[in-house]
């Protein structure tokens, strides 16, 4: 590793842990922004129709994966876009970054890795408080933890690759519409409220459905946390989380690039 590498490494560090500190400061607002709606629909389909019986109490057990897959991806989506928006906006803060003694490019890479942490902060935060307001949850293990960290990390990554070519390459002003017609359809089809295998009953939104990167983090930790539901192949999951990070990395640094240019 030469000396140009290494300080690349300190930058891009420097960097990161700026993120992470302004994140730190600002930690109760982001949870409220990025977990409200998740808790929200814990008290409603974890707690409150178990209770009445228009729900098995079983449902938890496919609803808990989905919801803290839902946490994840909406902190990390949020985390990379709304301040890309701003700093390319009316703050101009990207200026100052580009200024850093590294490539562009490792720029915006620093974005997506500040958007994996907070995913990963939010999913921590929402799993206990979910299990709290269920209650036991049949069928919930956690021996699997190697495969949750591999799941949780690539879903951030999707998802905050995501987020940078969202930020980037949507006008400001259209960033609330980004959120009506792209994220809520993403909700409703990703299998957060159900398994992709229960799909074997339309199978045409069976294979419709895998064009949403979320289905593949709500298998992913259906698969690590409740894995006697039935649910997609790991290996098939991760590949497709591999692939979507990799093109929505390449499709969010074109964008940013354009828009550090113009």
């Amino acid at each position: 590793m030469n000396e140009r590498t290494i300080s690349y490494a300190r930058i891009f560090a420097a960097l990161l842990m700026r993120d992470v500190t302004v994140a730190r400061r600002e930690l109760g607002y982001f949870l409220v922004r990025t977990t409200l709606q998740p808790l929200l629909f814990v008290m409603v389909f974890g707690f409150l129709l178990p209770k009445m019986g228009i729900l098995g109490h079983g449902y938890t057990s496919m609803i808990l994966p989905g919801i803290l897959a839902l946490s994840l991806t909406l902190s990390a989506v949020q985390a990379v876009s709304l301040p890309m928006v701003q700093e390319f906006g009316w703050t101009k803060e990207i200026e100052d970054r580009l200024l850093a003694p590294i490539p562009n490019e490792l720029v915006a890479i620093e974005k997506i890795a500040a958007g994996v942490i907070q995913g990963i902060v939010a999913s921590l935060f929402v799993l206990p408080i979910a299990r709290l307001i269920m209650g036991p949850i049949p069928g919930l293990t956690f021996r699997n933890a190697g495969l949750l960290v591999v799941m949780t990390i690539l879903g951030g990554a999707a998802f905050s690759a995501i987020g940078l070519f969202l930020g980037t390459a949507i006008a400001p002003q259209q960033i609330g519409l980004m959120f009506s017609v792209i994220v809520a359809p993403m909700i409703m089809f990703g299998c957060t409220y159900y398994p992709w295998r229960g799909l074997d009953a339309v199978p045409l939104m069976k294979w419709l459905v895998l064009i949403d990167p979320l289905v593949y983090v709500s298998e992913g930790l259906r698969s690590a946390l409740t894995p006697s539901i039935p649910h997609m192949n790991e290996l098939a999951i991760i590949v497709a989380l591999v692939a979507m990070t990799a093109l929505f990395t390449w499709l969010g640094v074109r964008a940013f690039m354009r828009r550090a240019v113009s």
